[in-house]
């Protein structure tokens, strides 16, 4: 089906090149393996003891090279305290992973924060040799509009991502598919 069977060949034999970050970053994220539908997880507190509760499987659904820093690691500025939900490095693109999780709709606020996790890092945490810092924002409804009029230009390694609780049905999966398909010719 593949209109490039030679690339498709390569990644058969050498499995996926990881050289971005936008190899690495999925959307959505299906937490399945959590076993709970979305009715059960209402704040954003709870996804995260439920994530940690099944940290290897939460480091198999992330990718490859995730190793796990953090959760709630304090940033203090000048006696006030900000916590990000969930800090990873990744040693194959030798750099932190902020995550901030999400319940509902992604806000202007959430990537202004994101943001400032990203900057504070890249200032104080980030050692020499490594890659900038990923700022991932895993929200449960995403809002590419938002990022996109919210994100500066030189924003680029902050991103969202969707998470689901469920696989989702062929149906679904043909609905989302249309919404993507409009978006691009629009």
């Amino acid at each position: 089906m593949s209109k490039n069977p030679v690339a498709v060949k390569e990644l058969s034999v050498v499995g996926q090149k990881v050289e971005t970050a936008h190899d690495i970053i999925k959307s959505p994220m299906i937490f399945e393996f959590l076993g709970k539908g979305d009715y059960t997880i209402s704040v954003e507190s709870d996804l995260e003891s439920a994530l940690m509760d099944k940290l290897q499987l939460f480091l198999l659904e992330l990718g490859k090279g995730f190793s796990f820093v953090g959760r709630q690691k304090r940033i203090n500025i000048d006696g006030d305290n900000y916590y990000v939900d969930l800090v990873f490095y990744n040693y194959i693109l030798k750099c932190f992973v902020l995550i901030d999780l999400k319940m509902g709709k992604l806000t202007h606020r959430d990537i202004g924060q994101m943001d400032f996790y990203v900057r504070y890092y890249e200032k104080e945490m980030r050692l020499e040799g490594d890659n900038p810092t990923i700022g991932l924002l895993l929200c449960s409804n995403k809002n590419d509009s938002m990022v996109k009029y919210t994100l500066l230009d030189d924003s680029k390694n902050i991103f969202a991502s969707k998470y689901q609780f469920y696989f989702p049905t062929e149906e679904e999966l043909i609905e989302e598919l249309e919404r993507e398909k409009l978006s691009l010719e629009l």
